[in-house]
């Protein structure tokens, strides 16, 4: 049975990739799919007979403990790094409060299990529920993630954007910034030679910044022997939801019986912007540049938690209704 559901939802996840490869509800359905895999694999273990169903029964036991207990060292550690090398932000903090935030919701489930207080038994449901729910989104939000930054690129396309990031000093393009440049010139060199596209670069004027962001890009991209007449400039917005409206704007000005384009951004950023792009109704394949590992972990829960934010009409009200049996023992 669970080997027939995980085929339905692997079919209804293929479906959803044709029809749209940026929606999330493709994550959602490779995310169910695995799960009832993974299920079905393991009901297949424990009804093997001698000693590898022994084996792998403990096996599965400890897999939990020792798997959470390297989960919370890494998330701890990478956030001492990032503090170090990246500065103290709330974005660099991110690992290290969910590695601090996991030991917390274990100290209260055995405190729990220790007193055994009706209040407190309850907010520990409520707690695990809800976490529950947020780690298999986050699984979901992976595990499609990965996949989607693995699909072809494009080849007959009209345009490739580069959106922006900050710049260093207020006017050197980051090492950030310019692998999404080297990756946006790398695609565009890849392209039909048939096309004409050109390179937008995408990224407006911050308040600490003695440029905008699009002209310190063009002029890396001319430094490095990109042609300066392929090049357009959008020099106006500041968030990605910016960066692909106004570009899109250039675009249909430039081709208004409809356009093709390949947006480029880095790697742990580039399924929001195809779910942005997919809401705002951009015809765009995202792509992504690599970015240095110690910096990922922070920056896909960053990603993660706007993605959450994002669709909170459906997850907040999911949240609350997980929570609210154990929260209703609790008010009694």
């Amino acid at each position: 049975m669970a080997y027939l559901i995980a085929a339905l939802f692997a079919l209804l996840f293929l479906d959803a990739v044709i029809r749209d490869p940026r929606g999330f509800r493709n994550a959602v359905f490779l995310g169910l799919a695995l799960s009832f895999l993974g299920l079905g694999v393991l009901l297949g273990i424990t009804r093997t007979s001698g000693a590898g169903r022994a084996v792998a029964i403990v096996a599965v036991g400890l897999l939990p403990t020792v798997g959470l207990l390297a989960l919370v060292t890494f998330l701890i550690m990478n956030g001492m790094t990032m503090l170090r090398k990246e500065g103290r932000t709330v974005a660099n903090l991110l690992s290290l409060a969910c590695g601090v935030g996991i030991v917390a919701l274990v100290m209260l489930l055995v405190l729990a299990l220790v007193a055994r207080r009706h209040g407190l038994i309850a907010l520990a449901a409520a707690a695990v529920l809800v976490v529950c729910y947020l780690a298999f989104l986050f699984f979901c939000y992976l595990a499609y993630g990965f996949v989607y930054r693995r699909m072809p690129i494009r080849r007959a396309v009209d345009f490739v954007v580069v959106l922006g990031a900050g710049l260093m000093g207020g006017r050197r393009v980051s090492p950030l910034l310019a692998s999404r440049l080297e990756r946006g010139r790398s695609v565009y060199e890849s392209l039909d030679g048939r096309s004409a596209p050109l390179l937008i670069v995408s990224g407006g004027k911050g308040s600490d910044e003695r440029l905008s962001e699009a002209e310190a890009m063009a002029t890396y991209l001319v430094q490095a022997g990109f042609p300066e007449d392929r090049i357009l400039k959008e020099e106006q917005s500041s968030t990605t939801e910016e960066n692909l409206l106004f570009s899109a704007a250039l675009m249909r000005e430039m081709r208004p019986e409809g356009y093709r384009c390949v947006v480029v951004t880095n790697d742990f950023h580039s399924y929001r912007a195809a779910l942005i792009a997919r809401d705002l109704g951009v015809p765009a394949q995202v792509v992504g540049s690599p970015t240095a590992a110690y910096f990922l972990p922070s920056a896909t829960i960053r990603e993660f938690i706007a993605v959450f934010v994002r669709y909170w009409k459906v997850n907040l009200p999911i949240c609350a209704f997980l929570a609210a049996p154990a929260l209703v023992m609790l008010a009694r």
